[in-house]
């Protein structure tokens, strides 16, 4: 007998990098899968998230009796139960890295997020960085850099951090939308990996959905810069 389809619950695709990380998880977990989109900043829009997330959060992802709410918990249990998914590297030295990294954006550069939250409706003038965002830029940079160099180019298999398409670039991918939405100029390694992001089918799909969804929260759409 198939699986059953898992339910991934997201926010509005355009805006919610959260929700971005746990679907692209569903989807390199390449399992038969159903979605529900809750637009935030509704009158309802708490009301319907708890009938899914006890947290109040998205994303979530139900899969029979079962909910798991939060982004990485999304990824490893996806891991776990389809342990050839190629979610994280197989080898355990590489694949602790991959974790190491994913829970370091996971759960850091707060002036970052402050100061070019994710927009994938048109692209934006880049703003002031200020030291703490540039450092942050230049961390993701770093970590990019040294992933390619230690495992991705190593491995020659694709242009992703650990070579294909993985949990972490899915983690890291709604940082390369912000880069590239807000212009912020990169070191050309860093450039060609989010061009690799941008370029990947799930992460294509996720953008091309994104613009077409019908709502929009206005603190999250400064004027607009012309593409060049």
């Amino acid at each position: 007998m198939p699986d059953r389809a898992l339910t991934i619950v997201v926010a509005n695709k355009a805006y919610s990098s959260w929700s971005m990380r746990g679907w692209l998880a569903v989807r390199i977990a390449g399992v038969p899968y159903e979605e529900v989109v809750i637009p935030l900043r509704e009158a309802n829009t708490r009301t319907e998230i708890v009938k899914y997330s006890p947290s109040a959060k998205l994303p979530a992802l139900i899969d029979g009796e079962v909910t798991v709410w939060e982004s990485l918990a999304i990824i490893e249990y996806l891991a776990d139960k389809y342990p050839h998914a190629p979610l994280w590297p197989k080898d355990l030295a590489v694949r602790a890295h991959a974790r190491a990294i994913a829970a370091e954006m996971h759960g850091g550069f707060v002036p970052l997020r402050r100061t070019l939250p994710m927009n994938l409706r048109r692209k934006i003038a880049p703003p002031f960085l200020d030291d703490a965002v540039q450092a942050d830029v230049n961390r993701i940079q770093a970590i990019w850099r040294d992933a390619r160099r230690r495992f991705g180019s190593a491995l020659g298999v694709g242009p992703f951090l650990f070579g294909g398409f993985s949990a972490a670039d899915a983690v890291f991918a709604p940082v390369a939308t912000r880069f590239d939405t807000y212009g912020i100029a990169l070191e050309d390694q860093a450039s060609a990996y989010v061009a690799a992001i941008l370029a990947q089918p799930f992460v294509a799909e996720w953008i091309a959905a994104a613009q077409e969804e019908p709502w929009m929260i206005p603190e999250f759409e400064p004027e607009g810069r012309a593409e060049t």
